[in-house]
């Protein structure tokens, strides 16, 4: 058993915790927001935590009309860009919030008079040290470097702010009931994955909407758990090009959860079929042709948390197939600090 797979399975516990907790934060914050709409939104991460940062952005994108930019923290850290505004927003994610540079920055914002967010899992870090306000995910310790319940609380604790400022209850109610869909999603069986790319060396991760999010998180699993050159692409994307070098056999995972980017990515996942590519299709088990199947989450918009629920499972396992140790990519620590 590996500390990657026991964290990954500890995320349902994880997320009751994390919406176990802090509600009068999320709600000040939600209610500030709507009192003083930010004349700016920035993310601030690197890694799996941007893309959780980019999963949160697109929700405000989509559900609140708020444009997002994902900021180059070098403007701030080496090319010192002068980027302080009145009314910005800023929010930073990280797992273990010792990057300086994600720290300075945050720390520029905050003393220009942005409302800085640290969502961190280390509450007493540099980063949170440096916001206005911290939302910690409460994930508990994570030893393997390869993060997994970390990412997931970060898919949440994102939603649960998007949910904040939004009041929609319809969402908040599905934040509520997702350990239970989480605890189901860590059971999948996707067996059919390690089969299937045990031996392979390159392929693409399709997806769309929040689902890029999670195709670029996988992505990144595979290069550092299995020393696959992984590529995400959207499914719009990859028509604009990439899909001249997909040949006979060659293979791509297609993640089709529920919404309005499903039915295009799941006619994307026929075409390549029929180029002759192996097409492992992730959508729920109702899908014709499904290979790895999604359970379904409280609400359409969570099931990206429930996908790479499923996905970190079978990533590990091919990690070990091929005789990788999940734990310890090489040339990788737990903690980089990068300016």
């Amino acid at each position: 058993m590996t500390r990657m797979l026991d964290e990954a399975r500890e995320a349902p516990a994880a997320v009751a915790r994390l919406l176990d907790s802090g509600d009068p934060d999320y709600h000040a914050l939600g209610a500030l927001l709507r009192a003083h709409p930010p004349t700016g939104i920035l993310t601030l991460a690197r890694g799996s935590s941007d893309h959780a940062a980019q999963h949160m952005a697109y929700l405000i994108m989509a559900r609140l009309g708020r444009l997002v930019t994902s900021l180059p923290m070098s403007l701030v850290t080496l090319y010192h860009a002068n980027l302080a505004k009145p009314g910005l927003l800023v929010l930073a994610f990280s797992q273990s919030g010792q990057s300086p540079d994600l720290v300075d920055p945050t720390r520029y914002f905050t003393r220009n008079g942005a409302t800085t967010v640290a969502v961190v899992n280390d509450p007493e870090s540099p980063l949170a040290r440096e916001a206005t306000r911290v939302f910690p995910l409460l994930a508990g310790e994570e030893r393997s470097v390869a993060a997994t319940k970390t990412f997931i609380a970060q898919l949440v604790a994102g939603a649960r702010i998007v949910a904040a400022w939004e009041e929609d209850p319809v969402f908040k109610a599905g934040l509520t009931q997702l350990p239970g869909a989480l605890e189901r999603a860590a059971c999948a069986d996707w067996t059919a994955g390690i089969d299937a790319l045990v031996g392979v060396d390159r392929l693409f991760i399709l997806g769309r909407g929040t689902g890029l999010a999670i195709a670029m998180e996988a992505a990144l699993k595979l290069k550092e758990t299995c020393g696959i050159q992984a590529e995400a692409f959207s499914g719009a994307e990859v028509r604009h090009g990439p899909m001249a070098i997909v040949d006979e056999g060659y293979p791509l995972i297609v993640f089709a959860p529920r919404g309005p980017a499903q039915a295009g990515l799941i006619s994307l996942a026929h075409d390549l079929q029929e180029q002759g590519a192996r097409v492992l299709l992730a959508a729920p088990p109702d899908v014709p042709g499904v290979v790895l199947p999604l359970i379904p989450a409280p609400h359409p918009e969570l099931d990206t948390a429930t996908a790479i629920q499923s996905f970190y499972p079978m990533v590990e396992a091919l990690s070990r197939a091929r005789g990788y140790d999940p734990d310890h990519p090489p040339h990788l620590s737990k903690v980089t600090k990068t300016r």
